[in-house]
């Protein structure tokens, strides 16, 4: 798989590079935002993956996010020091895929890199037999992956749009956290708990709907039809 690694120091570029390299992947070191969205023309240049460090010299990293996702689908994994749900949630709003927070551990970063390049081949799916659901004034087309409350279209991001199409598929049936870990993640790393929690975070807030999604504690999520 060909990788784009933006990182702005040299030394932790070489690094992660020749790791990366020992495990079969063509990795192509971009310093900057610029020279990242230059290497990704035309159309995301055949790179499976991008792995972007936010401490960018010459451009915030969210917003060379931003710049990615509106040129390519290649799958984004941010890679930073910020913590906090509200910078995840951000990241992810933005179109990244996955969030890594250093310091991490070299497996876990290589778990995820596979993880996303595996459930991105998936993502066109939607259920069988279905073109579209509706969930009171919410509308999911699974075709387009398009969704609409009201009647304004709600962009989502394809892990969002994937937890919500399965969520919807059920109304009112809890949904066990492994269960939708290997079915929207195509993984039962334990790891990606951690991103389901921000992806349901981000689904409440775009919907506005905070009750949408209930969290059955100890258990996982299940999908409240709302009236209308």
């Amino acid at each position: 798989m060909r990788l784009l690694l933006v990182e702005d120091d040299n030394h932790v570029a070489a690094a992660l590079s020749a790791v990366l390299k020992r495990h079969g992947f063509d990795v192509t070191h971009a310093r900057n935002g610029e020279e990242a969205l230059q290497a990704l023309v035309p159309e995301g240049a055949g790179f499976g993956v991008v792995l972007l460090d936010l401490g960018l010299p010459d451009q915030d990293g969210y917003e060379v996010c931003g710049k990615i996702r509106k040129r390519t689908s290649t799958p984004v994994i941010m890679v930073t020091a910020r913590s906090d749900v509200r910078s995840r949630i951000h990241g992810l709003n933005l179109g990244a895929d996955d969030y890594v927070v250093k310091p991490y551990d070299t497996g876990e970063l290589l778990a995820r890199i596979h993880a996303v390049s595996r459930r991105t081949a998936h993502e066109e799916a939607g259920p069988a037999g279905e073109s579209a659901l509706r969930l009171g004034s919410v509308h999911i087309e699974l075709p387009t992956r398009q969704v609409s409350v009201d009647g304004s279209v709600v962009q989502l991001t394809r892990k969002e749009f994937d937890l919500l199409a399965l969520l919807a598929q059920r109304p009112g049936v809890v949904f066990r956290r492994e269960q939708i870990i290997s079915e929207v993640w195509q993984t039962s790393w334990e790891g990606t708990g951690r991103t389901l929690e921000v992806h349901v975070a981000s689904l409440r807030a775009k919907l506005r709907m905070p009750a949408l999604i209930e969290t059955v504690r100890g258990v996982g999520y299940r999908l409240v039809a709302p009236a209308g």
